[in-house]
């Protein structure tokens, strides 16, 4: 079952272009990590005074987050991306604010269906 997953973190304003800058492009071998932790359609979208938000899905989180945490590559990244972002304790793969889906299209259509389907109840 694919787990979809979304974060938050505040990155220092002064450092915006930096920070944007070491992603474009994102080392190969964090790439290459990102993708064996099983972390799939990830995305980081920059919100105004720094708010980043992040999206991925996966089949087992815990499991991705434990890949990551042990990786070498990640440990190195992480440790470099750390001064970017405000009000962080720990790595940023590790530490970042999860936020709580409230609202699926896919998920609400198909339970509309569902119901659809299964006609007027009693």
């Amino acid at each position: 079952m694919t787990t979809r997953v979304a974060f938050q973190l505040q990155i220092v304003p002064e450092r915006l272009d930096e920070y944007v800058a070491r992603h474009t492009p994102v080392w190969p071998e964090m790439l290459a990590e990102i993708a064996a932790a099983g972390r799939r359609n990830y995305s980081l979208f920059l919100g105004e005074g720094g708010r980043l938000f992040g999206y991925y899905e996966t089949d087992d989180d815990d499991a991705a987050q434990a890949y990551l945490a042990a990786s070498a590559v990640a440990a190195r990244w992480e440790a470099e991306m750390a001064p970017f972002f405000a009000g962080l304790d720990g790595r940023p793969d590790q530490a970042a604010t999860a936020l709580t889906e409230i609202f699926h299209l896919s998920d609400q259509l198909a339970a509309a269906t569902t119901s659809t389907d299964e006609g007027p109840s009693a």
